[in-house]
């Protein structure tokens, strides 16, 4: 029973594990896969505790109406990404866990992102007007 901060970010995937596979183990591979896990052993491992920068699965719920699909709740400590960085934060998180054998489907659907993190986002550097004059997109949020 994990309980998550309000500095992890927070993603939610959902996953169909092979036959065979539980949803326990499906997401708990992808807490492992998209944070410390790796499929080779790593010389560095021992020279950093990887509970303070793992991914844990914190819930599993079967989506409704569909067979053997389900929603992982993933929680990520905020020392797993560089600030202001959201290529490494999506690299991290969705960068190689797709190809993960465990799983026959993955889709993350939601994403929640800190305060404490998104502060140390820049954000353009001519301005937002500038860039929503770059692109004629006003409005709405730029991703």
């Amino acid at each position: 029973d994990y309980v998550t901060k309000d500095t992890h970010i927070l993603a939610a995937f959902r996953v169909t594990p092979q036959p065979g596979v539980p949803p326990e183990e499906a997401g708990a591979a992808v807490a492992a896969e998209s944070s410390t896990g790796t499929w080779t052993t790593v010389w560095t491992d021992g020279l950093t505790s990887l509970d303070r920068y793992k991914g844990r699965c914190y819930n599993i719920e079967p989506v409704a109406g569909e067979e053997n699909q389900y929603i992982c709740y993933v929680a990520y400590p905020l020392d797993l990404f560089e600030e202001g960085s959201v290529t490494n934060m999506f690299t991290s998180i969705v960068g190689n866990v797709f190809g993960f054998k465990a799983l026959r489907a993955l889709r993350l659907e939601d994403l929640r992102i800190p305060t404490a993190y998104s502060k140390t986002f820049q954000g353009p550097p001519h301005g937002i007007q500038v860039e929503r004059d770059k692109l004629n997109k006003y409005g709405r949020p730029l991703l």
